[in-house]
């Protein structure tokens, strides 16, 4: 060392690198753990009915495989890219999640449900942990970043010694070294930054989550008769060159194959996409088949037509339509009721 020259001291990384590798490797597995955790609710969800739903089936199932793929990649690489493509996943399949039940999709529409709202929270979580990773900067940036500041101070010594001159100007070396764009892109933000806006967006999920499941029709947890006035008229109208019956504010009626002529089967979140028609009800014009009424598990009155317990489903935004004719959903079959004429 020439006397008079500033020491340039490389402190030895390998003290920090240590709790940094233990700190990162429990993120990675959260939320690999948390994405996993998601994929195996949509996957039983797909298994269970959503398999038979036009469109919604085949995208449920690519969202399950995407979700098992990127959590085994997060495990294994730890790639902050893919964290971060992690992270993106799990909050639009939460915004997919959203629209559903806000508006329906697909002519799918979706209720509050105990699986929706633990997915959902899940998902919020997985964000959360996974953008927090992909925000900070690793052990290998960190030691990069401190060894190229090393080097580039050591250069900017040299020049100031004298050698080649004493121009206080950055030397070529550093210049092209710190070329990379803007710094949190290869080596992160802070932890406080990343924590601030991973939990800042994760709290506007979580209330716009709220605010949907509110607004939603409930998971229909009592079972209860909801859908049609007692006393009011059956109807019939064409759908598809078919006479159907509706109720009398034209929404297409269902009958589900598993029930019995005294005894409905649909009950829970069942009857939050399927809301079971209250009795008793009259026959209007056109109206040829036996009416009568059950009673319900939890006592309410439920119509039935030609010994088929009746409902509306959710996923029927208005009178015409028929999203829910031959869905393979909550156990069983469900078929619209046709009128014979």
């Amino acid at each position: 060392m020439n006397p008079g020259h500033d020491p340039v001291v490389v402190r030895d990384m390998s003290a920090e690198r240590t709790p940094a590798l233990g700190w990162r490797l429990l993120l990675r597995v959260t939320g690999a753990g948390l994405l996993i955790a998601t994929a195996a609710i949509h996957l039983d969800l797909y298994l269970t009915g959503y398999n038979s739903i036009p469109t919604i089936g085949p995208l449920f199932l690519f969202q399950v495989i995407a979700a098992f793929a990127l959590g085994g990649l997060v495990l294994v690489t730890g790639s902050r890219l893919v964290a971060a493509l992690g992270a993106g996943f799990a909050l639009s399949t939460l915004g997919g999640y959203l629209l559903t039940v806000q508006f329906g999709l697909f002519g799918f529409r979706e209720v509050r449900t105990t699986a929706g709202i633990v997915a959902g929270i899940i998902e919020v979580l997985a964000f959360a942990v996974l953008a927090f990773f992909a925000a900070t900067p690793g052990a290998g940036a960190l030691a990069s970043r401190s060894t190229t500041s090393a080097r580039v101070a050591a250069a900017v010594a040299a020049r100031r010694g004298g050698v080649g001159g004493t121009s206080d100007a950055a030397p070529r070396e550093a210049r092209t070294d710190t070329v990379r764009g803007p710094d949190w892109l290869w080596a992160g933000v802070s932890k406080p930054l990343a924590a601030v806006g991973a939990a800042a967006v994760s709290v506007v999920a979580l209330g716009l989550l709220a605010g949907a499941l509110a607004a939603a029709s409930g998971s229909g947890a009592t079972g209860s008769a909801s859908s049609g006035t007692s006393g009011a008229e059956l109807k019939t109208t064409s759908i598809g060159g078919m006479t159907v019956l509706v109720n009398s504010a034209g929404r297409t009626l269902y009958w589900f194959a598993p029930d019995t002529s005294s005894k409905s089967v649909c009950n829970g979140s069942c009857a939050g996409y399927w809301p079971p028609v209250a009795g008793p009800l009259k026959a209007g014009a056109g109206v040829t088949g036996t009416l009568a009424t059950i009673t319900r598990a939890d006592g309410s009155v439920q119509e039935t037509y030609d010994g088929h317990p009746l409902y509306t489903y959710v996923g029927d935004s208005g009178p015409g339509q028929d999203h829910g004719n031959n869905l393979n959903l909550n156990g069983g079959l469900w078929h619209i009721v046709p009128v014979a004429g």
